[in-house]
């Protein structure tokens, strides 16, 4: 629980270096100059391929922003944080990771709320992909408000802003023109018609406009018929970054952040939006998600983490925190930084209590809780229970709680149901990652020494002995070489090396590394332990 007192809430908040106050100051420098009423954040996103992680992060960080920006201003500003989906794009390509690939096919070109859903539970593939995402924040208990951008643009909702963007178009057009290509300027409009004839939406040159009746002109592709549209009502649409910047000066948003590949595109957005009469919104750039191979990752190629993935294998809460943890800092976004932030979630949480009332401003859970982190009540570590499933080849629930009720008496499904959770998350993980990676390595002689002299101390210790006593004999036992490291441990003896924690983690369990040798055999059993290093030592005879 928080022991800031709510009188030195704000005070503290202004002093605080967490980048979600340092965000939510601008906006608060902003309102100097332009007071308002209602701050608005915004988030988009682009349903051309099922909502990923990156999607979401944008949610979750802009969240913290909103409520550190109601902290500085003791709640006596409205705020409201709309979720816009950009729905009515055309269809460019079919993504990699969807079913019903050729039915997508037929509807390339089209808004992705008139494509079918190739999954067949929605009325338009635009649809599956908002209800996902959808789906997904509301689990996470988000405050906002989805919109869409069909139901904005063919409601009427955005006619003014499009009436003015027709209005202001020559000087639009000499914004972006020196940013396209040659070849793709001399045909570039910022309106893209939605074809009457085909409903495909159309990138064709735009050959004549009325401002006064609020309409373009162009030529149909396949008939070669001049076509005259308003731009009102949903019969056209505007280019991406022509629509960032009216959607800003429709709505009049205060905040929205974006990646850095788009650096360029929210310069020219912020252009746009002045030119219609509008202040663009503040902007925080932050770095790019990357997958495996250090590639950014991508909906259409579906080579990121999704959101199910995630929760498949970790608490919502260790999302939260990867996406808190350094926004400007490219991240890899793949399965292996899974265990650390589900342990590194619990250390942030432990410490939370033991803090004062700066360092907790500063703590990830204070943010990703909105102020009101939980009681830490953790027994065991993730990384504790990946290695007890390893080590046992315990892919049941009930086998993982007969050594946590050992280790920690009274402890149950019941009294702890979010380690209950956290035995499936680590059972999954397993299954999916750690089993097919599983590889034994062959001690050599000095080390099948070493693991015979540990093995006959531990048979020799008392079957209550602690986790530190285990641990203390584990040390003694790698006081040898090659595993001794010059600096001198606290007791002034030699030190021991990692290289000892990582051969026992190979050799016995077939991975890299693991938690804390002492707590996994206190866990696990003196026993069992023995038994183990018995194992490894027939294995490589």
């Amino acid at each position: 629980m928080s022991t800031i007192d709510p009188s030195d809430l704000r005070s503290l908040a202004e002093q605080s270096n967490a980048w979600p106050f340092e965000q939510a100051k601008a906006i608060v420098a902003r309102l100097k100059k332009n007071p308002k009423h209602e701050v608005l954040f915004e988030t988009g996103y682009g349903p051309s391929g099922l909502p990923h992680i990156g999607t979401f992060g944008e949610v979750a960080r802009t969240t913290m922003v909103r409520h550190a920006f109601r902290v500085l201003t003791e709640d006596k500003i409205e705020t409201r944080l709309i979720a816009f989906s950009d729905d009515m794009d055309g269809l460019r390509k079919v993504p990699d990771n969807v079913p019903n690939k050729e039915l997508l096919e037929k509807h390339l070109g089209q808004p992705l709320t008139k494509v079918p859903d190739p999954f067949g539970t929605h009325d338009s593939f635009g649809a599956h992909n908002n209800a996902r995402l959808r789906a997904f924040l509301d689990h996470f208990g988000f405050d906002y408000e989805f919109a869409s951008s069909t139901d904005y643009y063919t409601s009427g909702k955005f006619d003014a802003a499009l009436l003015r963007m027709l209005e202001r178009l020559e000087v639009v057009m000499a914004i972006m023109l020196p940013s396209l290509r040659e070849e793709r300027a001399a045909s570039y409009s910022p309106f893209l018609p939605i074809c009457p004839r085909t409903g495909m939406v159309l990138y064709v040159p735009i050959v004549a406009h009325d401002v006064k009746a609020g309409t373009i002109s162009y030529v149909d592709p396949d008939t070669k018929e001049p076509v005259t549209l308003p731009v009102t009502g949903g019969h056209c649409k505007l280019q991406w970054k022509p629509d960032f910047a009216m959607r800003w000066f429709a709505l009049g948003v205060d905040y929205e952040m974006s990646g850095k590949d788009l650096i360029d595109s929210v310069k020219l957005a912020g252009k746009i939006c002045s030119t219609l009469g509008g202040t663009p919104p503040e902007a925080f750039i932050y770095e790019l998600f990357l997958d495996e191979h250090g590639q950014k990752i991508s909906k259409s190629k579906g080579n990121g983490l999704t959101i199910d993935e995630w929760l498949r294998y970790a608490s919502p809460e260790s999302l939260s925190l990867f996406m808190y943890r350094e926004p400007k800092a490219a991240k890899r976004l793949h399965f292996d930084v899974i265990p650390r932030n589900v342990d590194d979630y619990q250390q942030f949480l432990e410490g939370f209590p033991r803090q004062d009332a700066k360092q907790q401003l500063a703590n990830p859970v204070w943010h990703i809780h909105a102020g009101h982190p939980p009681k830490a009540d953790m027994p065991v570590t993730f990384q504790l229970l990946l290695t007890l499933v390893s080590s046992s080849n315990a892919e049941n629930a009930a086998t993982l709680w007969g050594f946590i009720g050992r280790y920690r008496p009274g402890v149950t499904p019941q009294t702890h149901p979010k380690l209950d959770a956290m035995v499936g998350y680590a059972i999954n993980y397993y299954r999916d990652f750690v089993a097919p990676a599983k590889k034994f390595r062959e001690p050599i002689d000095v080390e099948r020494a070493a693991l015979q002299d540990l093995r006959d101390a531990l048979s020799q210790l008392p079957a209550t002995s602690t986790a530190e006593e285990i641990q203390n004999v584990v040390y003694e036992i790698g006081r040898r070489e090659p595993f001794l490291d010059q600096k001198k441990a606290k007791d002034g003896k030699p030190g021991v090396s990692l290289d000892w924690f990582n051969m026992l983690y190979q050799v016995l369990l077939g991975q890299e590394k693991g938690p804390r040798f002492g707590s996994f055999v206190a866990v696990y059993g003196l026993a069992n332990a023995v038994a183990m290093i018995d194992g490894a030592l027939a294995r490589s005879a």
